[in-house]
């Protein structure tokens, strides 16, 4: 299965607005530095969780594989028969 292309990029486009051309548009103010590095921070974060996300859906780990003799035991025992 292989990853869409287009969710990757409107998202990181969405991103990218945050982290780049916000800051870059932030009013004058004692604050703007703060703001500045908050948003970039903020919108590397974001884009990254959510990337890592949609990635690990892609390609889900495997969980273990049990031998038919181990399933039927743990059937037996979990029921009570």
């Amino acid at each position: 299965m292989a990853a869409a292309a287009i969710p990757v990029i409107l998202m990181t486009l969405f991103w990218g607005v945050v982290g780049i051309v916000l800051p870059i548009i932030l009013p004058k103010g004692p604050n703007r530095s703060l703001m500045q590095c908050i948003l970039v921070i903020t919108a590397a974060a974001c884009w990254l969780f959510w990337f890592c996300c949609y990635m690990h859906q892609m390609n889900p780990l495997i969980g273990p594989q049990l031998h038919t003799t181990t399933l039927i035991a743990l059937n037996k025992l979990w029921e009570g028969n």
